[in-house]
C-alpha cells in the first residue's frame, strides 16, 4: 500500500513538472537565453548588458545637436541658418540610427550545445580541447568553450561581458555597450564615419562663431568664456570626438583593407603565417563592406524547446 502511494506521489510530481513544461511551450528563446543580453520588442532586439556607454554616447550627440541649433546656427553671419541647422539634424538622425543599427543587431551569436564534446577531441599534451582545420592553406586550431560546449568557428571568441561565443569577434565597446562582430561591423564602421562628419560638421561652424565674436567684440578666449561658453565648450567637445573618431575611423579602415579583426590584430595572430581571409585590398573591402549578411544563428523569437521529456521518465503504476 505504501508502495503504491509513493509510486502515486512520484506520478503526480511529474505530472506537475510534465504541465509546467506544457504550459511553458510558449516561452520564446529570448526569454530563457543563459547569455547576459537583453532583449526587446519580444526578441527583435539583441542588445548587450550593459547601456551606460550608449546612454552617455546618444546624450553626448542629442546634446551637441542641440546646443549646435539653438546658440550657434542661428547666431552664424552671412549664412542660411534654416538650411546649416537643417544639415546637422539630417547628420544627427542618420548617426543615430547607424548607432541603433549597431546595438540592436544580433553581431553573431554562435548557439550553445547542451552536450559535451567527445574525450577524443581532447589535446593530451596540455589537457584542453582542440581541432584543426585548414583554410585557404592555413592550418588554424579550434578552441573549445567550455561555457558554451562547442568549438568555436575560426576568428570566434568568447566575450566576457555579454557571456557569448560571437563569431568573426573584433571587439567589445564600451561606448556602445555592443559586441562588435560579424553582423553588426560594417554599421560600426559607418557609424565611425558619420559621427566623425557629424561633429567635424559642429566644430567648424563653431570655429567661425568663436572667429565672428572675437572680431565683434574684440576679445580673447576669456572673453568668449565669459559671454558665450557654450560655443566654447562644444568647440572641445567637437575636437575631442574627432580626434578619437578618426583614429578609430583610421584603424578600422586599415584592417578592413588587411581583412583582420582588431582582435586578430591585438593577438598579432597572423605573426609569422599568412592571412588565410586576405583576398587583397579590393576583394578584403568587398566582403567586409558589401556581402551580404548572414542571417542570425540563433532564432531567438522562436518556441524554446525543452532539453529534456519528462513523460518517458515517469515511473509505472504497480
Amino acid at each position: 500500500m505504501r508502495n503504491i502511494k509513493s509510486k502515486q506521489k512520484i506520478y503526480d510530481s511529474n505530472s506537475m513538472v510534465a504541465m509546467e513544461i506544457n504550459a511553458a511551450k510558449g516561452t520564446r528563446t529570448y526569454q530563457v537565453w543563459p547569455g547576459n543580453n537583453v532583449f526587446f520588442c519580444h526578441g527583435r532586439l539583441v542588445c548587450g548588458p550593459d547601456p551606460r556607454g550608449l546612454f552617455l554616447t546618444s546624450v553626448s550627440i542629442l546634446i551637441s545637436t542641440w546646443i549646435f541649433s539653438i546658440y550657434i546656427a542661428n547666431d552664424l553671419q552671412n549664412t542660411n541658418p534654416t538650411l546649416v541647422t537643417t544639415i546637422c539634424l539630417i547628420l544627427t538622425i542618420v548617426v543615430i540610427v547607424n548607432l541603433i543599427l549597431v546595438t540592436a543587431i544580433d553581431p553573431g551569436i554562435i548557439p550553445r550545445s547542451t552536450q559535451q564534446s567527445s574525450v577524443e577531441d581532447t589535446d593530451s599534451s596540455n589537457g584542453s580541447r582542440r581541432k584543426k582545420v585548414t583554410i585557404n592553406g592555413v592550418q588554424l586550431k579550434l578552441k573549445y568553450c567550455r561555457i558554451c560546449r562547442i568549438f568555436r568557428p575560426p576568428r570566434s571568441c568568447h566575450c566576457a561581458i555579454c557571456d557569448n561565443c560571437v563569431e568573426k569577434f573584433d571587439h567589445h565597446c564600451p561606448w556602445i555597450g555592443q559586441c562588435i562582430a560579424l553582423r553588426n561591423y560594417r554599421f560600426y564602421l559607418a557609424f565611425l564615419i558619420t559621427a566623425l562628419v557629424f561633429f567635424i560638421y559642429i566644430f567648424a561652424f563653431s570655429c567661425w562663431r568663436i572667429h565672428q565674436r572675437m572680431l565683434e567684440s574684440s576679445t580673447g578666449l576669456f572673453g568668449m568664456l565669459r559671454n558665450c561658453p557654450e560655443t566654447l565648450a562644444l568647440t572641445l567637445v567637437s575636437f575631442a570626438a574627432i580626434w578619437f573618431l578618426g583614429g578609430l575611423a583610421i584603424f578600422h579602415s586599415y584592417l578592413t583593407a588587411i581583412n583582420q579583426t582588431a582582435y586578430e590584430n591585438f593577438r598579432n595572430r597572423y605573426e609569422g603565417s599568412p592571412n588565410p581571409y586576405d583576398k587583397g585590398i579590393i576583394g578584403n573591402i568587398t566582403e567586409v563592406l558589401f556581402a551580404p549578411l548572414p542571417p542570425s544563428r540563433v532564432h531567438f523569437r522562436a518556441e524554446a524547446m525543452p532539453r529534456w521529456n519528462v513523460e518517458n521518465e515517469m515511473p509505472p503504476l504497480g
